[in-house]
């Protein structure tokens, strides 16, 4: 299984972007769906997770201006990213949870660059 993902690019502070993440294949166990981001020099973090459930998270540096959103049907998963600062710019991952065990699968990552 990959996930496969997209939507970053290169934006002025205050822009706006939409990532997308799905998988390779239908697959029927995947449980919590997540975009994560790692910035040069720094770790990964999460950005923002979705559960099957709908419960969602947000790291505290994008509440209210990031959305995450799930397609379950299509097991795809969004990030509407608005008000873009330079300090939002990363390689952004998506990560899935699949199967009983909750094994952790990742995109290849996409580049959002956030610059005037």
């Amino acid at each position: 299984v990959q996930l496969q993902a997209s939507g970053g690019g290169s934006v002025q502070p205050g822009g706006s972007l939409r990532l997308s993440c799905a998988p390779s294949r239908n697959i029927f166990s995947i449980n919590d769906m997540a975009w994560y981001r790692q910035a040069p020099g720094k770790q990964r973090e999460l950005v923002a997770s979705i559960a099957t459930g709908g419960r969602i998270n947000y790291a505290d540096s994008v509440k209210g201006r990031f959305t995450i959103s799930r397609d379950t049907a299509k097991n795809t998963v969004h990030l509407q990213m608005n008000s873009l600062k330079p300090e939002d710019t990363a390689v952004y991952y998506c990560n899935a949870k699949i199967g009983a065990l909750r094994v952790d699968y990742w995109g290849q990552g996409t580049q959002v660059t956030v610059s005037s």
